[in-house]
């Protein structure tokens, strides 16, 4: 099951990625309330899918993340918080990546830092057509 999961996850992720790319995804306007709604569908799509890399992982008994307080929390919770903290700052450190998923964060985190660029040149482009 997990081997079926993971690809389906990646391919989420990203072709919601890919819709930056594409020409006539977004609007003509720079600032309307439909390019707002469909950068938080991206985000909303990223955040989902890192969590639901980091629960899969977890699921087949390799956990990625380390909560430092060991409160032993709820592992979706835990797994969507981080993902939204490592895609929108740096983290708070009171969960901690290990092993294979400080990789997994920094390609997050490298999403997190790009998305907001991207799409703004997007805008942009569209703009000056």
């Amino acid at each position: 099951m997990f081997y079926f999961l993971l690809p389906i996850v990646i391919f989420c992720i990203f072709m919601s990625l890919r819709t930056l790319f594409t020409p006539n995804t977004l609007k003509g306007k720079i600032v309307s309330a439909e390019n707002f709604l469909y950068l938080g569908a991206v985000y909303l799509t990223i955040i989902l899918g890192f969590g639901l890399i980091f629960i899969l992982f977890n699921l087949i008994g390799m956990p990625l993340l380390r909560e430092v307080n060991d409160s032993h929390r709820n592992t979706f919770e835990t797994s969507f918080y981080f993902s939204a903290m490592t895609l929108f700052s740096v983290g708070n450190g009171d969960v901690l990546p290990q092993g294979l998923g400080r990789m997994i964060a920094v390609i997050e985190a490298l999403i997190g830092y790009t998305l907001p660029a991207a799409f703004v040149a997007r805008v942009v482009l569209n703009n000056e057509k």
